[in-house]
């Protein structure tokens, strides 16, 4: 089963850059599809950036699309999560996650990271 953990978090001014990495272990990490998802205080969830098991496709939620970007690097079993020109709505906690099935079929997915902090001020 694979355990996934979470870095890069901060607190960042609006317009600013953070960078999150994600460092999976204990499975066959290019078997998992990845995933970005964030908690907003008083929200649901929601899915942010998800890529394929190859690094070939990638999606985006709507708000972040041009701003975020998500890559892996099966040979290191990460995958990051590149955040530009970032704005208050965009403080949450942020998590990692990986499943079997891609994002176009499920959006539950099966292991979690811990979560890192996102705060962008005003």
């Amino acid at each position: 089963q694979v355990q996934l953990v979470e870095s890069g978090g901060g607190l960042v001014q609006t317009g600013g850059s953070l960078r999150l990495s994600c460092a999976a272990s204990g499975g066959i990490f290019s078997g998992y599809n990845m995933a970005w998802f964030r908690r907003a205080p008083g929200k649901e969830r929601e899915l942010v950036a998800a890529v394929s098991r190859s690094g070939l496709s990638t999606h985006y939620k709507d708000s972040v699309r041009g701003r975020f970007a998500i890559s892996r690097e099966n040979t290191k079993s990460t995958v990051d999560l590149e955040m530009n020109d970032l704005k208050p709505e965009d403080t949450a906690i942020y998590y990692c996650a990986a499943n079997h099935t891609p994002w176009y079929i499920s959006e539950e997915y099966d292991h979690w990271g811990q979560g890192t902090q996102v705060t962008v001020s005003s």
